[in-house]
């Protein structure tokens, strides 16, 4: 169990990572050696897992599509579902895997670089394998707010996109 301390510790490491230990101490209240240490132990357990900046991708120009592909699976015996989430988070293209409740089992967040590109990942390496019963693609259109931060600021005129067939 986190004390509340170290918990404000955290909540501001995962609003800005770049903050060093003085500035976290400044803003704590707590030593900069308790800061430095309990950091270390943290990344030892994996309670910090990484450190990595949260890129608006739609502001580069560059070309990027993802997906939330839901997943039926077969959960098999002694294994749940854990054995076949262990074996997708091991495609590059899966950014993220989920359990979930509802009507599917699974949630993927998946990356290419246009819609073919994921569709063909879905159809040639996620249905065909075993213990797959059926996905559900869903295409993301806009991405306003990601892990807690606004992407797209107030001063935009939103603009609707732009359907075909």
């Amino acid at each position: 169990m986190l004390s509340e301390p170290d918990r404000r510790l955290l909540k501001l490491l995962e609003q800005d990572c770049r903050l060093t230990p003085q500035e976290l101490s400044i803003q704590t209240g707590l030593s900069v050696e308790h800061i430095t240490t309990r950091i270390h132990e943290w990344e030892k357990e994996k309670v910090i897992v990484q450190y990595r900046p949260l890129i608006n991708w739609d502001r580069t120009g560059d070309e990027k599509v993802s997906a939330l592909i839901d997943v039926k699976v077969l959960p098999q015996r002694g294994f749940g579902f854990d054995k076949i989430a262990r074996r997708l988070q091991k495609f590059a293209e899966i950014k993220a895997v989920y359990l979930i409740s509802g009507g599917y089992d699974l949630s993927l967040l998946i990356e290419g670089r246009t819609m073919q590109e994921v569709a063909l990942f879905v159809a040639e390496k996620l249905a065909p394998l075993e213990h797959i019963q059926s996905t559900a693609t869903h295409f993301v259109l806009r991405r306003y707010k990601q892990d807690g931060v606004e992407l797209t600021g107030g001063d935009e005129t939103p603009q609707r996109l732009m359907v075909s067939p």
